[in-house]
Protein backbone atom coordinates (compact mmCIF):
# COMPACT_ATOMS: atom_id res chain seq x y z
CA UNK A 1 0.00 0.00 0.00
CA UNK A 2 1.31 3.41 -0.91
CA UNK A 3 1.12 5.37 2.33
CA UNK A 4 0.94 8.66 0.44
CA UNK A 5 -2.04 7.64 -1.66
CA UNK A 6 -5.06 7.22 0.61
CA UNK A 7 -8.27 9.17 0.55
CA UNK A 8 -7.12 12.63 1.61
CA UNK A 9 -3.96 14.40 0.56
CA UNK A 10 -3.10 18.12 0.82
CA UNK A 11 -3.58 18.88 -2.85
CA UNK A 12 -6.46 16.56 -3.71
CA UNK A 13 -10.19 16.26 -3.54
CA UNK A 14 -11.55 19.59 -2.29
CA UNK A 15 -14.52 21.14 -4.02
CA UNK A 16 -14.75 24.89 -4.20
CA UNK A 17 -18.16 26.38 -4.75
CA UNK A 18 -18.78 30.09 -4.67
CA UNK A 19 -22.17 30.94 -3.20
CA UNK A 20 -23.89 33.96 -4.66
CA UNK A 21 -25.88 36.21 -2.33
CA UNK A 22 -29.00 37.91 -3.65
CA UNK A 23 -30.13 41.24 -2.31
CA UNK A 24 -33.33 43.13 -3.00
CA UNK A 25 -34.13 46.80 -2.84
CA UNK A 26 -37.41 48.62 -2.29
CA UNK A 27 -38.60 51.83 -3.86
CA UNK A 28 -37.82 55.00 -1.89
CA UNK A 29 -40.46 57.51 -0.71
CA UNK A 30 -42.46 59.37 -3.33
CA UNK A 31 -41.11 62.80 -4.26
CA UNK A 32 -42.61 65.64 -2.32
CA UNK A 33 -43.71 63.60 0.71
CA UNK A 34 -42.51 63.91 4.27
CA UNK A 35 -41.85 60.19 4.60
CA UNK A 36 -38.44 59.44 6.06
CA UNK A 37 -36.94 55.95 6.08
CA UNK A 38 -35.97 54.79 9.58
CA UNK A 39 -32.25 54.79 10.31
CA UNK A 40 -30.42 51.48 10.32
CA UNK A 41 -30.51 49.85 13.71
CA UNK A 42 -27.39 49.00 15.61
CA UNK A 43 -28.18 45.32 15.11
CA UNK A 44 -28.15 45.64 11.33
CA UNK A 45 -24.94 44.13 10.08
CA UNK A 46 -23.42 43.93 6.64
CA UNK A 47 -22.26 40.44 5.76
CA UNK A 48 -18.49 40.11 5.47
CA UNK A 49 -17.28 38.71 2.16
CA UNK A 50 -15.13 35.57 2.44
CA UNK A 51 -11.43 35.81 1.75
CA UNK A 52 -10.64 35.18 -1.91
CA UNK A 53 -8.34 32.47 -3.19
CA UNK A 54 -5.73 35.10 -4.01
CA UNK A 55 -5.91 36.37 -0.43
CA UNK A 56 -5.57 32.86 0.98
CA UNK A 57 -2.56 32.17 -1.22
CA UNK A 58 -0.95 35.42 -0.03
CA UNK A 59 -1.34 34.22 3.58
CA UNK A 60 0.52 30.94 3.08
CA UNK A 61 4.19 30.52 3.91
CA UNK A 62 6.82 31.64 1.42
CA UNK A 63 10.26 30.22 0.66
CA UNK A 64 12.59 30.79 3.58
CA UNK A 65 9.79 31.10 6.17
CA UNK A 66 9.67 27.41 7.15
CA UNK A 67 12.73 26.14 8.99
CA UNK A 68 14.14 22.88 7.66
CA UNK A 69 12.01 22.80 4.52
CA UNK A 70 13.45 21.58 1.24
CA UNK A 71 13.99 24.21 -1.42
CA UNK A 72 10.69 24.31 -3.29
CA UNK A 73 9.22 22.04 -0.61
CA UNK A 74 6.30 24.21 0.51
CA UNK A 75 4.31 24.43 -2.69
CA UNK A 76 0.87 26.07 -2.69
CA UNK A 77 -1.82 24.48 -4.83
CA UNK A 78 -5.36 25.24 -5.90
CA UNK A 79 -8.03 22.52 -5.98
CA UNK A 80 -8.25 20.52 -9.17
CA UNK A 81 -11.17 21.37 -11.46
CA UNK A 82 -14.23 19.31 -10.53
CA UNK A 83 -14.18 17.44 -13.84
CA UNK A 84 -10.62 16.26 -13.11
CA UNK A 85 -11.29 15.14 -9.55
CA UNK A 86 -11.68 11.47 -8.73
CA UNK A 87 -14.64 10.87 -6.46
CA UNK A 88 -14.97 8.12 -3.86
CA UNK A 89 -18.08 6.70 -2.17
CA UNK A 90 -18.96 8.07 1.28
CA UNK A 91 -17.27 6.34 4.19
CA UNK A 92 -19.19 3.84 6.31
CA UNK A 93 -20.07 6.23 9.16
CA UNK A 94 -21.98 9.42 8.18
CA UNK A 95 -20.66 11.32 11.21
CA UNK A 96 -17.10 10.49 10.17
CA UNK A 97 -17.91 11.66 6.63
CA UNK A 98 -18.86 15.02 8.16
CA UNK A 99 -15.43 15.14 9.84
CA UNK A 100 -13.68 14.40 6.55
CA UNK A 101 -15.71 16.95 4.61
CA UNK A 102 -15.01 19.79 7.02
CA UNK A 103 -11.33 19.02 7.62
CA UNK A 104 -10.84 18.94 3.82
CA UNK A 105 -12.71 22.21 3.20
CA UNK A 106 -15.50 20.58 1.18
CA UNK A 107 -18.10 23.04 2.47
CA UNK A 108 -16.02 26.19 2.05
CA UNK A 109 -16.36 28.96 -0.52
CA UNK A 110 -12.67 28.90 -1.41
CA UNK A 111 -9.75 26.63 -0.55
CA UNK A 112 -5.99 26.48 -1.09
CA UNK A 113 -3.52 23.79 -0.06
CA UNK A 114 0.07 23.99 1.08
CA UNK A 115 2.39 20.98 1.10
CA UNK A 116 5.28 20.78 3.58
CA UNK A 117 8.37 18.68 2.83
CA UNK A 118 11.08 18.87 5.49
CA UNK A 119 14.66 17.70 5.25
CA UNK A 120 15.12 14.37 6.97
CA UNK A 121 11.36 13.73 7.04
CA UNK A 122 10.14 11.16 4.53
CA UNK A 123 6.45 11.77 5.19
CA UNK A 124 5.87 15.51 5.36
CA UNK A 125 2.57 17.25 6.02
CA UNK A 126 0.17 19.81 4.67
CA UNK A 127 -2.36 22.52 5.41
CA UNK A 128 -5.78 23.34 4.01
CA UNK A 129 -6.88 26.97 4.21
CA UNK A 130 -10.64 27.31 3.73
CA UNK A 131 -12.61 30.56 3.59
CA UNK A 132 -16.34 30.67 4.37
CA UNK A 133 -19.12 33.18 4.00
CA UNK A 134 -19.95 35.21 7.08
CA UNK A 135 -20.97 32.93 9.94
CA UNK A 136 -20.65 29.70 7.94
CA UNK A 137 -17.27 28.76 9.42
CA UNK A 138 -18.73 28.90 12.93
CA UNK A 139 -21.60 26.65 11.82
CA UNK A 140 -19.26 24.19 10.13
CA UNK A 141 -17.00 24.02 13.18
CA UNK A 142 -19.99 23.31 15.44
CA UNK A 143 -20.92 20.43 13.12
CA UNK A 144 -17.32 19.20 13.22
CA UNK A 145 -17.21 19.13 17.01
CA UNK A 146 -20.56 17.37 17.18
CA UNK A 147 -19.41 14.73 14.68
CA UNK A 148 -16.15 14.19 16.56
CA UNK A 149 -18.22 13.30 19.61
CA UNK A 150 -19.23 10.01 18.02
CA UNK A 151 -16.82 9.27 15.14
CA UNK A 152 -14.38 6.61 16.30
CA UNK A 153 -13.72 4.49 13.21
CA UNK A 154 -14.85 4.11 9.63
CA UNK A 155 -14.22 2.11 6.51
CA UNK A 156 -13.67 3.74 3.16
CA UNK A 157 -12.24 3.46 -0.32
CA UNK A 158 -9.27 5.58 -1.37
CA UNK A 159 -6.63 5.83 -4.05
CA UNK A 160 -5.25 2.39 -3.26
CA UNK A 161 -8.46 0.57 -2.40
CA UNK A 162 -10.35 -0.18 0.80
CA UNK A 163 -9.07 0.80 4.22
CA UNK A 164 -10.20 1.13 7.84
CA UNK A 165 -9.33 4.17 9.93
CA UNK A 166 -9.47 4.53 13.70
CA UNK A 167 -9.80 8.02 15.18
CA UNK A 168 -8.63 9.19 18.61
CA UNK A 169 -8.99 12.66 20.10
CA UNK A 170 -6.03 14.67 21.40
CA UNK A 171 -5.61 17.86 23.40
CA UNK A 172 -6.33 20.84 21.14
CA UNK A 173 -3.91 23.78 21.02
CA UNK A 174 -4.98 27.13 22.45
CA UNK A 175 -5.05 29.02 19.14
CA UNK A 176 -7.65 30.82 17.06
CA UNK A 177 -11.30 31.11 18.04
CA UNK A 178 -11.66 27.38 18.59
CA UNK A 179 -9.63 24.29 17.77
CA UNK A 180 -9.76 20.49 17.80
CA UNK A 181 -7.08 17.87 17.29
CA UNK A 182 -7.37 14.19 16.48
CA UNK A 183 -5.28 11.38 15.07
CA UNK A 184 -6.19 8.74 12.51
CA UNK A 185 -4.41 5.39 12.24
CA UNK A 186 -4.74 2.97 9.31
CA UNK A 187 -3.10 -0.49 9.17
CA UNK A 188 -0.82 -0.74 6.17
CA UNK A 189 -1.26 -4.44 5.39
CA UNK A 190 1.08 -7.44 5.12
CA UNK A 191 3.19 -6.01 2.31
CA UNK A 192 4.13 -2.99 4.43
CA UNK A 193 3.79 -3.69 8.19
CA UNK A 194 2.95 -0.88 10.58
CA UNK A 195 0.35 1.85 10.65
CA UNK A 196 -0.21 5.03 8.74
CA UNK A 197 -0.49 7.59 11.54
CA UNK A 198 -1.77 11.07 10.69
CA UNK A 199 -2.49 13.93 13.05
CA UNK A 200 -5.08 16.58 12.15
CA UNK A 201 -5.27 19.96 13.89
CA UNK A 202 -8.31 21.99 12.83
CA UNK A 203 -8.62 25.65 13.84
CA UNK A 204 -11.31 28.24 13.21
CA UNK A 205 -10.06 31.82 12.82
CA UNK A 206 -13.03 34.09 12.13
CA UNK A 207 -14.62 33.08 8.85
CA UNK A 208 -11.83 30.66 7.97
CA UNK A 209 -10.98 27.10 8.99
CA UNK A 210 -7.44 25.80 8.59
CA UNK A 211 -6.47 22.15 8.88
CA UNK A 212 -2.88 21.06 9.55
CA UNK A 213 -1.97 17.44 8.93
CA UNK A 214 1.23 15.59 9.77
CA UNK A 215 1.91 12.07 8.53
CA UNK A 216 4.11 9.35 9.93
CA UNK A 217 4.33 5.59 9.36
CA UNK A 218 5.35 3.22 12.13
CA UNK A 219 5.48 6.11 14.59
CA UNK A 220 3.74 9.39 15.36
CA UNK A 221 4.48 13.04 14.72
CA UNK A 222 2.86 16.44 15.23
CA UNK A 223 2.66 19.45 12.96
CA UNK A 224 5.08 22.15 14.23
CA UNK A 225 3.30 24.29 16.82
CA UNK A 226 5.02 27.50 15.73
CA UNK A 227 3.73 27.10 12.15
CA UNK A 228 0.22 26.47 13.45
CA UNK A 229 0.34 29.66 15.52
CA UNK A 230 1.84 31.79 12.76
CA UNK A 231 -0.64 30.63 10.12
CA UNK A 232 -3.62 31.17 12.39
CA UNK A 233 -2.37 34.64 13.32
CA UNK A 234 -2.10 35.58 9.64
CA UNK A 235 -5.68 34.49 9.02
CA UNK A 236 -6.90 36.46 12.03
CA UNK A 237 -5.03 39.62 11.04
CA UNK A 238 -6.32 39.44 7.47
CA UNK A 239 -9.91 39.58 8.72
CA UNK A 240 -9.55 42.48 11.11
CA UNK A 241 -11.33 45.68 9.96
Amino acid sequence: MDVRALRSMPALGTVTAGVLMASGCSAGPAAGTDTVEPPATASAKTAVAPLTRAQLRALTFKEGEVAGAHEGGIAVRDPEPREEQRSFPPVSDPTCQTVLDIRDGERASTVVFQVFNWKGDAWGGGSTLAAYEDGKARQAFAQLKQALGSCRSYEGTGWVGKFKSTLTMEQAPDVGDEAVRFRETIPMGPEQPGERNEQFTVVRAGNTIVTFQKLNVGGSASFPADLVGRQVERLQNAQRP
